[in-house]
Formats: C-alpha cells, sequence, structure tokens
C-alpha cells in the first residue's frame, strides 16, 4: 500500500472479490516522513471501511534501497527495488496500471505465487473515479513523498532485459540477503479497522 491514488483502489478492487487484505509499506526514514507513514495508515483506514480489518506492515526499506542506489545502475533502480520488494512480500497485489509488459515480467519473475493487478485494466482516470466513490483521494494527493519516487532515476529503464538486471543484482550478493532479512525481521505491524 502506497500513498498514491493507486494502491487503495487496488485494495478495494479485491476487497470486492472477497479477499482479506494485508497490506505492506515500505518505509524509507529520513528520506520519508512520519507524516509520510501516517498517510498510508490513513488509507488503510479508509480502504478497511469497504475490507474489513488491515493488517499493515511497514517496512523499513532505507538500507536496502541505499544498497541498490549505491551498486547498481540508476536507470535500473526502479525494477531492481521493486523486484527486492516482491521478494519481501511473496505474493502481492500490484497496484501500477502503467507499468509495461517488460517491467511486469521483470518483476513477476521473482514471484512464486500469482499476482493479481486488479486496476491493470483502468486508465488513470477511472482509477481516481474509484478513489474519489472510496473517499481516498483527497489523502492520496498530500503531498509526502514515498519510497518510490525519492529513489526514482530521472531515466528508468522501461523495457528491461531479464538478463541484465539478474547481472546488475548480482553486485548486490555480499549483503543483500541479510538486509532482507532485518527488513522483515524489524517490520512493524499495524491492525487498523
Amino acid at each position: 500500500l502506497s500513498g498514491g491514488i493507486d494502491s487503495p483502489v487496488a485494495g478495494y478492487m479485491i476487497a470486492k472479490r472477497g479477499v482479506k487484505i494485508d497490506a505492506v509499506y515500505f518505509h524509507a526514514p529520513p528520506y520519508t516522513s512520519e507524516r509520510a507513514k501516517q498517510k498510508v495508515v490513513d488509507l488503510a483506514r479508509l480502504v478497511s471501511k469497504y475490507s474489513g480489518p488491515i493488517v499493515l506492515h511497514v517496512v523499513n526499506f532505507t538500507d536496502i534501497q541505499l544498497y541498490i542506489y549505491d551498486k547498481c545502475p540508476h536507470d535500473e533502480l526502479t525494477i531492481i527495488m521493486r523486484r527486492y520488494m516482491m521478494r519481501i512480500t511473496g505474493e502481492s497485489i500490484g497496484q501500477v496500471a502503467s507499468q509495461t509488459m517488460q517491467s511486469l515480467a521483470a518483476t513477476n519473475e521473482v514471484c512464486t505465487l500469482p499476482v493479481f493487478r486488479p486496476v491493470i485494466g483502468f486508465d488513470k482516470q477511472e482509477i481516481v473515479d474509484v478513489s474519489l466513490k472510496i473517499d481516498t483521494y483527497e489523502t492520496s494527493i498530500q503531498p509526502y513523498e514515498d519510497c518510490c519516487t525519492i529513489f526514482v532515476a530521472k531515466h528508468p529503464v522501461t523495457k528491461p532485459n531479464i538478463k541484465v538486471i539478474k547481472r546488475s543484482e548480482e553486485k548486490l550478493q555480499e549483503e543483500i540477503d541479510e538486509m532482507v532479512k532485518k527488513a522483515i525481521d524489524t517490520a512493524e505491524t499495524l491492525w487498523v479497522e
């Protein structure tokens, strides 16, 4: 669950089908503020009106992002960060409808369970319309940065080659497994209703 417009709508859409929602928020202090985290808690509370209680896991992603930033080509940052987010969450509800086919394939490649993307067929206005209907729009547009917008490349790769991405990820092997374990072990879990 990010602080954007799409992910609360994705949560609402999949909850309509009877799926219990557990959400993961990747926090990157000090690059993202406590207010950014509170915004996500507020969005989870709004979605929980439709889904029932949500278990929200807040994962500190700062060290992993800085390590990726330091070791990998900057045009690959977004896709490599998303791949590590998927490794941490396991199966995940994808919320970004505008990802390219190549980016989706590169992200899915690290998953063992199916990934559902309930808003993939929507254009931005359709997503905004649903966010207005479920009362998440005003909260989503509050100007607090999330971890994905802080470490974004000026020119991110939009058609990643999985072999190239994997070669870049080899540069992370020395410390990344321990960083992922620490991020999971220190995650904060909140019950939101």
